[in-house]
């Protein structure tokens, strides 16, 4: 009887260890919130609206090594509020996103790539181990027309949605950089939304394209 009585708290314990590593798989990675966020540029006067760089080319994939992202790139604009829209339910919701009105990759200024985190259907998406990037990963991204950029990551930080650094973010930039964006830090139950962004600044690396 109490080899049988070990043998069934045996069996218990193994249950919920097992449990208990299915639990911790689908936590996000802590944050690697390191790197020093430059000052936004000063305003530079000009009568062109065309970013410095090559033509435009929409990114058509991005590639993050470091955290096992290969993802097909969609586009997203904003909503009628004006805030930015993001992948909706559906095929296209685990994957990485192009904010459509940021400049495309390799031209001047920062381009805007946004995913998911995870969701309760799917569990872990596109961008759920986004806050494992620290200064010195690389992020390659493949445009449209078929070059490919790649970006060194220089800080990853994680901001209250209340208190978004919308300037450090979106603001120029002297040279070709990108944003990856995705929610993090604690779920509110009542609205249904992580309560903070993760950013990923990268500025380009690979030589400039023309």
């Amino acid at each position: 009887m109490v080899l049988l009585a070990v043998a069934a708290l045996l069996a218990v314990v193994g249950i919920v260890a097992i449990v208990a590593a299915v639990v911790l798989q689908q936590r996000p990675p802590a944050e690697q919130d390191a790197g020093v966020l430059p000052a936004p540029p000063p305003p530079v006067t000009t009568t062109s609206t065309t970013p410095a760089g090559p033509p435009a080319s929409p990114p058509a994939r991005i590639v993050v090594g470091k955290i096992g992202v290969d993802s097909r790139v969609e586009s997203v604009g904003l909503n009628p509020d004006r805030t930015m829209e993001v992948p909706a339910k559906g095929p296209l919701f685990d994957l990485a996103a192009w904010y459509r009105y940021s400049v495309t990759p390799g031209q001047q200024g920062p381009s805007v790539i946004i995913g998911h985190i995870d969701s309760a259907e799917n569990g872990p998406s596109v961008f759920f181990r986004l806050g494992a990037l620290a200064p010195g990963d690389t992020i390659d991204v493949t445009r449209a027309d078929g070059r490919v950029v790649t970006f060194t990551v220089y800080a990853t930080r994680a901001f209250p949605k209340d208190a978004f650094p919308t300037d450090d973010v979106y603001a120029g930039t002297p040279g070709p950089e990108l944003r990856l964006i995705t929610c993090s830090g604690s779920f509110d139950a009542a609205s249904r939304n992580y309560r903070d962004n993760t950013v990923v600044f990268a500025r380009e690396s690979s030589p400039p394209l023309r």
